[in-house]
């Protein structure tokens, strides 16, 4: 029974248990299949299903045991929605002005006249967690507020800033937006961006218009510079804002983008033109160069004439994946051609106080010393042309080109009259010569996705369906690189070495026999760095497309991804894959964890490092794809990616959407916002984090979308949504019109389950801390708290050992582990095991045949047969001497005289005779009533026992004290035993 537990209890803690409860309760894309699919699904193993669910992990050292009991604690815990914070008060009129109610939402106003459409916070990373800081901007009106929910009103930055923008509806009424119409102008709603660190950048999308940069150091922003004088020999072109839009922002929300680029990319602005600007954002210690705010400091024109719609760069772009030449900038036109950079541009030395035009040269020949590239899978298609009536090419653009192709100045002359050319088209040129004319295109960018020869990077383009005749499509473009086989017997053949005298680039005769640069050195086949120099890639960009199921005449209004901190990782950056314990070439001791099996590829991973994408439908649908699913095997192959999850939601139109690894969160242009399971362990909300408006606030919103103008500013949908980056972290903000709204629930259950020893040291505080008592409260130089700190270590680690030591000894009383010995094996035990079965079995057989036989044999021949196995004549003799000694014994009993006859005071009393007593006399030959053959042997074996008890005590006592010879009494020789006194009658 002990080792049945023992395997049972090591059976249920293995990973394979694990992974196939998580595959059971949460079924993923399982539960969208109808019934023929489940009907096939059925007879799928439960180890094939659990390798299917993908998903991002939650914590850095992952397990499937790991993720099943956070992500079950932590989906109670936001059901249950217990705050974890102490909010504001309700009301500052209240009877306690001062006192705080403790709650889970807190909604306050913004300070802002229109709907919030922009939200951006900071929450504090690793242990530097604390109350977050938001910053929410109303891209209609141009104004950006801050605020912290444990106040519950906004700050006093932003509230003077300059907010007398141009927008396209108001001074071009009868004119279409986004080029279409006539396509003689492009304009589009304001565009905007905002970093809670470092400020908000505004674009005005109407023809002649101004960028605008706010810094968070300053109330008040300013206008940046956007033009440029042209300078043909030195590649500027002519660039002027007439007739010219600002069509997309970005500004770095993090430091490391600051840090990689030397300052060089604070924010950046997309025109109508097809200029794409850089833009610092001001003095920093941290950085080389001095920069002014707002001065612009690299410039190219990518895209001549195509509006540039979209900008994504890595926020977590790092020295390391720059030297892996990873990619790290992309951008977006409105044809759907995506550009992206795997360089750092590098400013050229200038000393000196620089003026307007060197700024503008300085920032054109920054520009040009790395090269944007072009994804070839999305190059423009020309219409088709039968007759030959189109002069020029409609896939041919040209754009500013790097300092590495080494072009003349006569080139460089050409190229940039040839792009000024370009920069004056409409957009009925383009539309006339190209297809696939979009500006409220969507783009998605993965830069963490890696399939290991340093690519594996993901654009997604989402085109939303949202023109006539225009469907909705979303295709992926995955990086991919193929090693190019090297044939290595091509050192084994002779070099043929040139005769032919070639002239030094210095002057003079080189001799081609005697340069070391014409010999064949062959390659060290153990250097890895000779390796990676010889390893050849070819690079190609393969395309899928996400499908959408039986849903037709899809409208996408919103589009999110994944950003929680572990999705963004690459795989060298993976604790569970990019450490040294992890890797062939290292010692698995050189790493912290070196006794825990690593994995060694994403696939043995709890959910294979997927990383989440979802869109929201104009009919109220959610819709979930994993970005790193499985791309095609080459080129030519489209694939087609189905949805792993989709979510059904009560609002008429989804309006805004976030999701981390945990759950998705998606509001609707009702008010109603609601958190989702997004591996469908249940097929409803978890949470309702706001309810839906009156029926009469959505009646007047149905009433508004059937008009020609449309809904407008609308105050009751939920127009953004920003969550914690970290998923155990249960708190987010959702604007609902120019209200906010903060919800923080408290994930304690998980939080313990995390950091068990965290939670040991926080309920025993350390000397010094706030929570200790006052009497406690004492400083301590350097070397008294580093006592203090091995004091407590070594109590925690006796602590830990004491409680080892117990779970060995239940587990060893439970489960019998230690039963032969604490070095006993597995096969040690079972053999034992088997052993104790086989012998309990042996005699339980034995004694069933036994039993079987003593009906039918009677008891003289039941002892001839024993006597005839039992062995030699003289172990006969000695076993009748016993019997007979021992039935002499049992008839001198009751008639030995009492102890008075020896003189003796002291009463004896006899006990009753036990259920195995010795018969008074011996049964008749021949008896039909004689007892049963198993009584016989327990009388025979108790009868040897008491006669050779009686044949060793009389040794004894004659050896202790032996007889008396002279003595001629009777009486003396039998009271002379024993070592009690005697007394004479």
């Amino acid at each position: 029974m002990s080792l049945v537990s023992k395997r049972f209890h090591r059976l249920v803690t293995t990973p394979h248990a694990w992974r196939i409860a998580f595959a059971r309760y949460f079924p993923g894309s399982e539960a969208l299949d109808d019934g023929s699919r489940k009907a096939a699904r059925d007879t799928v193993s439960d180890v094939e299903r659990a390798q299917r669910r993908s998903f991002t992990r939650l914590s850095a050292l992952s397990s499937w045991r790991s993720e099943y009991i956070l992500r079950t604690r932590l989906l109670r815990s936001l059901g249950r929605g217990r705050p974890a914070l102490e909010a504001v008060a309700r009301s500052e009129a209240s009877r306690h002005a001062n006192s705080r109610a403790a709650a889970a939402v807190t909604t306050y106003a913004s300070g802002l006249y229109y709907p919030v459409s922009h939200i951006h916070a900071t929450f504090g990373i690793g242990l530097n967690k604390r109350q977050p800081s938001f910053m929410h901007g109303a891209v209609e009106q141009g104004g950006v507020t801050v605020s912290e929910p444990s106040t519950g009103k906004p700050g006093p930055w932003g509230l003077t800033d300059f907010e007398a923008f141009k927008h396209f509806a108001d001074h071009f009424p009868g004119e279409l937006p986004y080029g279409l119409g006539a396509g003689e102008v492009v304009g589009m709603p304001n565009v905007m961006d905002i970093s809670q660190p470092y400020g908000k950048v505004y674009g005005e999308a109407c023809p002649g218009g101004r960028l605008f940069y706010t810094s968070t150091s300053e109330q008040r922003g300013r206008f940046v510079p956007t033009v440029s004088t042209a300078n043909h020999s030195l590649g500027i072109p002519e660039v002027t804002m007439i007739g010219c839009s600002v069509t997309s922002v970005w500004i770095a929300k993090s430091e490391a983008v600051l840090k990689s680029t030397n300052g060089l990319f604070g924010f950046l602005a997309g025109f109508s033109n097809g200029v794409l600007i850089s833009y610092a954002l001001g003095v920093n210690p941290v950085h080389d160069r001095r920069y002014e705010k707002g001065e612009p400091t690299a410039k190219w024109a990518l895209c001549p004439g195509v509006p540039i719609i979209a900008i994504s760069i890595d926020e977590r772009v790092s020295s390391r994946r720059l030297t892996s030449r990873r990619i790290w900038a992309t951008v977006l036109n409105a044809l759907g051609e995506v550009y992206y950079l795997t360089e750092t541009p590098v400013r050229p030395e200038f000393a000196g106080k620089a003026s307007a035009d060197d700024t503008d040269r300085l920032a054109w020949q920054t520009g040009r010393s790395v090269e944007w590239s072009l994804v070839e899978a999305t190059r423009r298609k020309a219409r088709p042309d039968p007759f030959g009536a189109v002069q020029v090419d409609g896939s041919y653009t040209p754009r500013t080109s790097s300092d590495a192709y080494g072009l003349s100045k006569d080139q460089i002359i050409a190229e940039t009259k040839e792009i000024e050319k370009f920069m004056v088209h409409k957009p009925k040129h383009f539309q006339g010569l190209c297809e696939g004319w979009d500006m409220r295109r969507r783009m998605l960018v993965d830069f963490a996705g890696d399939d290991r020869p340093d690519a594996g990077e993901t654009v997604v383009v989402v085109e939303c369906g949202l023109d006539e005749g225009v469907p909705a499509s979303i295709r992926r473009f995955t990086r991919c690189k193929t090693k190019i086989a090297v044939d290595n017997e091509l050192d084994s053949w002779p070099t043929i070495e040139s005769s032919v005298a070639r002239k030094s680039i210095f002057g003079g005769v080189s001799d081609g026999l005697s340069s070391p640069a014409s010999r064949s050195i062959p390659r060290s086949r153990t250097s890895s760095q000779d390796d990676g120099v010889d390893s050849k890639f070819k690079e190609e960009w393969r395309v899928s497309q996400f499908a959408f199921a039986e849903h037709k005449n899809i409208r996408i209004s919103a589009v999110a991804s994944d950003e929680s901190e572990f999705a963004m990782l690459t795989i060298n950056e993976d604790p569970l894959l990019g450490m040294s314990g992890g890797s062939t070439a290292s010692s698995p001791l050189t790493s912290p964890l070196g006794h825990v099996p690593t994995a060694s590829s994403p696939s043995e991973i709890p959910g294979h490092r997927a990383r989440l994408m979802g869109v929201g439908t104009m009919s109220g649908v959610v819709m979930l794809w994993d970005m790193r699913s499985t791309v095609p095997p080459s080129s030519a192959i489209t694939s087609t990616v189905q949805p792993v999850r989709i979510i059904y939601s009560r609002s008429p139109q989804i309006a805004s959407l976030a999701l981390t690894s945990l759950y998705v969160v998606h509001g609707g242009n009702d008010g109603l916002v609601q958190a989702w399971d997004p591996l469908a362990s249940t097929n409803e909300p978890i949470r309702t984090l706001n309810s839906r408006f009156s029926d009469r606030a959505r009646r007047r919103i149905a009433q508004a979308e059937a008009t020609a103008q449309g809904v407008g500013n609308n105050y009751y949908a939920a127009g953004a949504i920003f969550l914690d980056p970290d998923p155990t972290a249960l708190r987010g903000m959702v604007s609902l019109g120019a209200y906010l709204r903060y919800w923080s629930y408290s994930s304690t259950a998980a939080d313990a389950y995390k950091s068990r020893k965290r939670g040991q040291l926080r309920r025993r505080s350390e000397r010094g801390s706030n929570s200790t008592p006052a009497s406690q409260k004492v400083s301590a130089t350097a070397r008294g708290l580093l006592k203090d700190h091995i004091l407590n270590e070594k109590f925690e680690m006796e602590r830990e050992q004491i409680a080892k030591q117990k779970e060995d000894e239940r587990l060893s009383g439970r489960f019998g582990t230690t039963l032969l010995g604490e070095g006993a094996s597995e096969e040690e035990l079972l053999a034992y095991a088997t052993m104790l079965s086989e012998e309990a079995f042996s005699a339980d057989e034995m004694k069933r045949k036994v039993e079987n036989g003593s009906s039918s044999v009677s008891t003289p021949q039941l002892h001839d047969v024993q006597t005839k196995e039992s062995g030699p004549s003289t172990t006969d003799a000695e076993l009748e001497e016993a019997i007979r000694l021992s039935l002499l014994d049992s008839e001198q009993v009751p008639s030995s005289p009492q102890g008075s006859e020896w003189g003796f005071d002291i009463p004896i009393r006899y006990a009753k005779g036990s259920k195995h007593g010795t018969p008074s006399r011996n049964p008749k030959a021949g008896s039909s009533k004689a007892p049963v053959a198993a009584v016989e042997d327990d009388d025979l074996e108790f009868a040897l026992q008491l006669s050779l008890a009686e044949a060793e005590s009389r040794q004894m006592d004659e050896q202790d004290f032996p007889a008396l010879s002279g003595s001629s009494s009777p009486t003396s020789e039998d009271v002379g035993k024993g070592k009690g006194k005697s007394r004479l009658r």
